[in-house]
């Protein structure tokens, strides 16, 4: 395909995380870095301030590593797919966005990034009342706990082939594990990760036929 890019050779890239498809930040590419991204394997961006190349991490470290780059259907704007080694924006934060406008309560959609930061949270900023607020002020023992009593619940309800209150139970189990990863300082990025590198539903199969 082949890209359009403006009056001044550049192109919008939108860059984000692999794992969480969370948009990290909008830079611009010219044909030059473009190319060095492709064969680099690393994001290279056009500073329009300073007017020159910059590979991103090159100072801080934090380098994203491309695993995909997607060209929208008028070939003037690219998304760049990417395993980041820290956060992408320069005040220190995960991604560029997160200023806030607007959000609908309504029409908020919900994922397990959204839970894994609530649940964060209430351990930085505690709130009377709360009940993960309480499990951490508990402490690890009492998180393990209720996630060996939640383990069990599910084992109960499945066992009765209940669908409705197995996922009930499981919503509670996926809860307390998420409280327990906060308390480990265990991400979702951390534990999809980990999935995607033993791809694991044909390695469980080929277990159970080896026994």
């Amino acid at each position: 395909m082949k890209l359009k890019f403006d009056e001044k050779g550049l192109i919008p890239a939108i860059v984000q995380d692999h794992y969480t498809k969370e948009v990290l930040t909008l830079a611009y590419m010219n044909k030059e870095s473009l190319a060095i991204t492709i064969d680099e394997k690393r994001t290279c961006f056009w500073s329009r301030s300073r007017s020159e190349l910059w590979r991103k991490g090159e100072t801080s470290g934090n380098a994203q590593h491309v695993v995909s780059i997607t060209a929208d259907c008028d070939g003037d704007a690219l998304v760049v797919d990417v395993v980041k080694d820290g956060p992408a924006c320069h005040t220190g934060a995960e991604s560029c966005f997160f200023n806030e406008l607007y959000l609908s309560d309504e029409l908020k959609a919900f994922s397990y990034e959204g839970l894994y930061e609530l649940i964060r949270g209430r351990q930085t900023n505690p709130k009377d009342g709360s009940y993960t607020t309480y499990l951490f002020n508990k402490g690890l023992d009492k998180i393990l706990k209720k996630v060996g009593e939640e383990c069990t619940e599910v084992i109960i309800a499945g066992r009765k082939e209940d669908k409705a209150e197995t996922v009930y139970e499981i919503a509670d189990l996926a809860y307390h594990v998420m409280v327990l990863m906060v308390q480990m300082g265990i991400s979702v990025e951390d534990v999809t990760r980990e999935l995607e590198s033993r791809h694991v539903v044909d390695h469980k199969v080929k277990q159970e036929r080896m026994q």
